[in-house]
């Protein structure tokens, strides 16, 4: 892991995961504001990938959509949101945003995400986010290109910010009906 990325990391106004691209993608770095958000710590993850925050949930349609971006090795990003549960089983609606670190070669070495909770956010807070996200983005960029890494992708399909709301809002509401807690 290049000491520029995980300086990057560390220091990033995100909720960031990296994840190895190979196998079952287990997670090789999260940041604080991973932990904040979802509970989980770096050594909770050892070994883990993300799907250790999916739980119960029948959440067919945004994991269709996850499979299918690290199935595809050409696919270069996916954004959706998904329902997740936070270490303590506190559900939540996660903007994933994921894309692929790949090496001067063409190879992916890493998938990199950010997460966000839209479950009760404010379109401000989001547009903050997005924000947020495309300047790391634009700060990811010439770190890991030190170390012969590309970003692939750009944030050029950030979601409406009320749609994504509203879709986390009617996501919570089948929780709720639902006999998952």
């Amino acid at each position: 892991m290049p000491d520029e990325l995980r300086s990057f990391f560390e220091n990033s106004p995100v909720a960031l995961a990296l994840g190895a691209a190979e196998g079952d993608n287990p997670l090789i770095m999260v940041n604080g504001r991973f932990g904040d958000l979802t509970g989980y710590s770096q050594k909770d993850l050892a070994g883990h990938n993300c799907r250790i925050l999916q739980g119960p949930a029948q959440d067919h349609e945004p994991r269709a959509r996850l499979r299918a971006f690290l199935r595809d090795d050409a696919a270069t990003t996916v954004r959706t949101p998904i329902l997740n549960f936070r270490k303590d089983g506190t559900p939540f609606v996660n903007l994933l945003y994921m894309s692929r670190l790949r090496d001067l070669s063409g190879r992916t070495r890493y998938i990199f995400a950010s997460q966000f909770d839209i479950s009760r956010a404010q379109p401000d807070r989001l547009r903050t986010y997005d924000s947020d996200l495309g300047q790391t983005l634009n700060r990811l960029s010439p770190v890991v290109a030190e170390s012969g890494i590309i970003v692939e992708g750009t944030l050029t399909t950030i979601a409406n910010s009320a749609a994504a709301i509203a879709q986390a809002r009617m996501i919570l509401a089948n929780l709720d009906n639902s006999s998952i807690l």
